[in-house]
């Protein structure tokens, strides 16, 4: 993984791991040991689904960017669809408290989005690959000398 996706990743899964242990620890001040164990299920579910969408969208962007952006769109669409059905599929649920779970997406999932937005607007991407100059005179700009 080139280091501008891993500090990617780096910058959004922490504040995300973050804002899960803080709801695990107020589920388990409401709901007790079931509601934390929602908590840290619905904390590791987005981790998890938004660091896989993540590499895809990195993967796509090298390998075919001119369907970076569409490719982006529909990843993310999917992703909250999937969220959805993971809160669906889990709301009867007796292993952990469903309501925690859910909160946790919640969170967990406008965390992520918030900052990966920072990560982009902090991160300085070049439009254009500069080509390499070694061995190459300077261009001439037009200027009479």
């Amino acid at each position: 993984m080139p280091s501008n996706d891993a500090r990617t990743l780096l910058h959004t899964a922490v504040p995300t791991a973050a804002a899960g242990v803080v709801t695990v620890a107020v589920s388990a001040a409401l709901a007790g040991g079931k509601g934390a164990i929602g908590a840290a299920a619905g904390t590791l579910v987005v981790i998890l689904f938004m660091g896989i969408g993540l590499g895809v969208l990195q993967r796509t962007a090298r390998s075919l960017p001119h369907l970076f952006q569409s490719m982006g769109l529909l990843l993310y669409t999917t992703e909250l669809l999937l969220l959805f059905v993971f809160v669906a599929a889990f709301k009867n649920t007796t292993l952990f408290n469903p309501r925690a779970f859910a909160a946790a997406v919640m969170v967990a999932t406008l965390v992520w989005v918030a900052a990966q937005i920072r990560v982009h607007m902090k991160t300085k991407i070049l439009y254009v690959e500069p080509e390499p100059s070694a061995g190459r005179k300077p261009e001439n700009t037009g200027s009479s000398t």
